[in-house]
């Protein structure tokens, strides 16, 4: 991935003297902060419209390098660059040389260069402009502070490419590090740097003047603790910074600025190459053969290289990329119409290819509308006195706010009582410790931390319990009583948080996690999150097309063991992530599959499943929308996140939802295995359609006085068949095709090419035999007749084979191609039967053909397609599959 390409980087720049670039924010480390505000000409308050233009202007859009579309003359210019259009100038320089007088040869070249290259370019700059458009469709935003009009400062969201040198930011968890800051104040702040170092565990940052920064040394800027860089993600705690360097001035911009274009092979992308490269020496081995074969033969050195030349164009499949590109970008639009916007074209077929999905639970099986169903003592009856403290907590946290805070201050009447307190400091959640605290000072003098949080992790903080107005040692018997009844909570579907408080006198340091010891147990909230109606059709059609669908969440296990019910979601075993955390790899693999649900998991938990099964060979998807998905995000073969979701969670995913439905990835299942499916079409016709061709070509050559096909011909023929294959990405795939997940099979190619190409070439021995016995066509003088016979009779097989390929039923019976493909392989046959009678024929060396060979012909193409039918059959009996 380019991840790990940035993490090699950065590693060797930051291993050695020669930085990629001079890092701007490392030198900015070390200074005060007045220092340094006033070096970047900014202040607290933030900046004005008139310096963030002026900045804007100066150092440009705060964006990296990165894979964009080329612009559209180099795009032209790369459709030029290709095997086909070299040999057709190749033949067209020729042509001049030895016959200056006649230009029809040179025109016809022309034309089909013309058609060649703007079809190529076409498909391309429409595919590539899409794509860009789905793209600017996710965008990501950062909070700063700024001046408005009247100079007044407000904290606002803006896009992250309009931030500017000297801008304001304010960071939580969650948030992607939009640019190189260099902190002003911190509280518990933890980054992940795990795009630029590979590192796991994320890293504690703090503002220069928060801890001893002696002996930090700026040419390690990965180290310095006072500096966040760009592409990093706030995993917990709050910040407020300073931009010291955007774009490609930043410490990954200048990465990046050496490594954009460089992008991961899937296994699709070496599939296709791997097609590719077998057919390029296959054709390396038997172009010499028929160049030598002719040479010797006919002693026309000359022709005999172009002609080798042309069977070089017809063994090339240069229309590859062109088939890939426009069905990935079909594809792509056909799921944006579905809600859902493709950054990764690749993914598309990753998505066809997914056999197992990994979800969260809230949002995906449930309505994502939490609502605050019961406040409750520990004995298990209504208390407004935990409401009031779980109120208390919510309001005043500053970090990220999740739905049951949400839920929870949807109880505005308890404002009032809320304003009373001012908060003094609070510990940020984290997904070790599953909970989090604010500390408040109220009228009395004493400070009063309020915590609440999952209920193992909060009992095990807590050593009282406060019952029926009565503050009670909390002992081992009543913790297991708490449990039962949050248990009981858990079983009806609701999930469980606990409150829990603690009195003491300020103490005037900063509070940490060694506080959240000896607190009171004040009672729970309970929160309900219903069930989704589209949950149960949904799982219930991913599994009827092969998908299996795993629940990974946070959330408590009996919770979730619910919810799967009611959506009809088999669950014969779940686990927590205690219970693989001691795992090795045999042994999690062993228990992750046969689990259904994993319950209360870390970060590192979800994508250590993720791993296992793609260690058991699955194609794994992985939908999630928070901070602690983002580690299995990346490591699935497809990451699917919301447009709603976290920063980081939206930067690590191939596919983002506009709505999180699992009825929509059902669709781009299916939109997957269409799109993988149409280009497995195309490459199993050109392997095929290739391979029958050279053996004919090399009969027709050692028996044959004369050339079988003149080289004009020869392309005139490889360019109309090619021109039928165009609208293979608008066809329609048979039911049975797409029940089940589709993955690359090189193997599968070669043993095709194996079964199907010969067919060709048995009927097109046939004709060369009826043509030279039948109708004479058996020496130089009638060789124009002999090359019109067999270029008719191989247009038409070939795209008869189209449709004999793109399904294992019966063609025009039990399947017929969409209207697109038909209309255009129906026109290139009538233009095929055509061009023996035109004056373009005859300029190509072509005759008329007599009206008695085209029975011969409808009775060859009949029997071409029976007996494909019937390889098809025993190929599909013998291996289990066609396309």
């Amino acid at each position: 991935m380019i991840r790990q390409t940035l993490q090699t980087a950065a590693a060797r720049a930051t291993g050695r003297s020669a930085a990629p670039a001079r890092v701007a924010a490392a030198e900015h480390a070390l200074l005060r902060n007045d220092e340094l505000l006033a070096r970047l000409d900014t202040g607290t308050a933030g900046l004005d419209a008139e310096q963030i233009a002026e900045r804007l202007h100066r150092d440009g859009a705060n964006e990296v390098s990165h894979e964009k579309p080329p612009h559209w003359s180099r795009q032209l210019l790369r459709a030029c660059r290709n095997p086909f259009i070299a040999v057709l100038v190749l033949l067209a320089i020729v042509q001049l040389a030895t016959d200056r007088g006649d230009l029809t040869g040179p025109l016809i070249i022309a034309v089909m260069v013309g058609i060649s290259v703007l079809l190529s370019f076409t498909q391309e700059y429409r595919s590539s402009r899409a794509a860009e458009q789905l793209k600017a469709m996710v965008r990501n935003t950062a909070t700063v502070t700024r001046r408005a009009a009247d100079g007044h400062s407000e904290r606002i969201e803006v896009p992250v490419g309009e931030l500017v040198a000297g801008d304001i930011v304010h960071l939580g968890a969650g948030d992607m590090v939009p640019a190189d800051l260099r902190l002003l104040s911190a509280k518990d702040l933890f980054i992940s740097q795990a795009i630029l170092t590979g590192e796991s565990l994320p890293v504690e940052k703090a503002a220069p003047n928060a801890r001893d920064l002696v002996g930090a040394d700026p040419s390690h800027p990965l180290e310095l603790p006072s500096v966040c860089y760009m592409g990093t993600n706030v995993v917990s705690g709050t910040a407020t910074a300073v931009v010291v360097a955007t774009g490609p001035r930043s410490y990954l911009g200048s990465l990046a600025h050496t490594l954009s274009g460089q992008r991961v092979q899937t296994s699709f992308d070496r599939g296709v190459r791997s097609v590719s490269w077998l057919l390029i020496r296959f054709m390396a081995v038997m172009v010499p053969v028929v160049f030598l074969i002719n040479g010797l033969d006919k002693h026309d050195w000359l022709q005999a290289f172009l002609f080798a030349l042309s069977v070089a164009v017809g063994l090339t499949p240069e229309m590859l990329p062109l088939i890939v590109t426009a069905n990935l970008g079909k594809g792509a639009l056909a799921m944006s119409r579905r809600k859902v916007v493709v950054k990764r074209l690749n993914a598309i077929q990753n998505f066809g290819a997914m056999d197992v999905l990994c979800t969260d639970k809230t949002g995906t099986l449930t309505l994502d509308r939490i609502v605050l169903e019961r406040h409750l003592d520990l004995d298990g009856e209504a208390s407004d006195e935990a409401l009031e403290y779980g109120y208390l907590n919510s309001r005043f946290q500053t970090g990220l706010k999740n739905l049951m805070d949400k839920a929870v201050l949807s109880h505005r009447d308890l404002e009032p009582m809320a304003t009373r307190f001012r908060l003094v400091d609070e510990i940020p959640f984290d997904f070790q410790r599953r909970r989090m605290s604010v500390v408040l000072a109220g009228g009395d003098g004493q400070h009063l931390l309020v915590c609440k949080g999952a209920v193992e992790e909060m009992l095990s903080i807590c050593t009282a319990a406060r019952l029926e107005g009565i503050d009670t040692t909390l002992d081992d018997a009543r913790r297991a009583e708490i449990r039962a009844m949050t248990r009981r909570l858990n079983e009806d579907g609701l999930r469980v948080l606990v409150v829990a408080i603690k009195q003491q006198n300020p103490s005037g340091r900063a509070y940490g996690l060694a506080d959240e010891s000896g607190l009171t147990a004040i009672g729970c909230l309970a929160f309900l999150d219903p069930p989704k109606d589209s949950a149960a059709t949904a799982i219930a059609a991913l599994r009827e097309h092969g998908v299996a669908v795993k629940v990974i969440t946070g959330d408590n296990e009996a919770v979730t063991r619910k919810i799967c019910r009611e959506v009809g979601l088999e669950v014969a075993h779940s686990a927590q992530g205690r219970d693989i955390e001691p795992l090795d790899e045999a042994t999690l693999d062993a228990l992750v599959a046969r689990t259904t649900v994993f319950a209360k998991m870390s970060p590192l938990e979800k994508a250590r499943v993720v791993k296992s099964l793609q260690r058991q060979g699955h194609t794994v998807g992985f939908l999630g929308d928070g901070i602690n998905d983002a580690p299995a995000l990346r490591e699935a073969d497809v990451g699917i996140s919301v447009d709603s979701a976290t920063d980081i969670a939206k930067e690590s995913a191939d596919i983002i939802l506009l709505e999180k439905n699992l009825m929509v990835l059902e669709e781009g299942v299916i939109e997957g295995r269409v799109t993988f499916g149409n280009v497995m079409k195309y490459i199993k016709m050109t392997a095929s359609s290739n391979f029958g061709n050279v053996f004919s070509v090399l009969v027709a050559s050692a028996f044959l006085p004369f050339l079988p096909m003149l080289p004009l011909q020869l392309l005139v023929q490889n360019l109309l068949y090619d021109i039928s294959q165009l609208a293979i990405p608008f066809d329609r795939m048979d039911e049975e095709y797409l029940r089940r997940p589709r993955q690359w099979d090189a193997s599968d190619i070669g043993r095709f090419m194996a079964w199907v190409g010969p067919v060709s070439s048995i009927f097109d021995l046939t004709t060369f035999w009826l043509l030279w016995h039948v109708f004479g066509a058996n020496g130089p003088a009638h060789q124009s007749l002999f090359q019109s016979g067999w270029f008719v009779e191989g247009l038409l097989s070939q795209t008869l084979i189209v449709h004999m390929i793109r399904t294992r039923r019966i063609p025009f019976v039990q399947s017929i191609a969409a209207a697109p493909v038909l209309a255009l392989t129906v026109a290139i046959g009538a233009i095929g039967l055509f061009v023996p009678f035109s004056p373009l024929g005859a300029k190509l060396g072509m005759t008329a053909l007599p009206l008695a060979y085209f029975g011969w012909l409808a009775l060859t193409l009949l029997c071409y397609a029976g007996l494909t039918q019937l390889v098809k059959t025993l190929y599909i009996r013998r291996y289990g599959r066609w396309l």
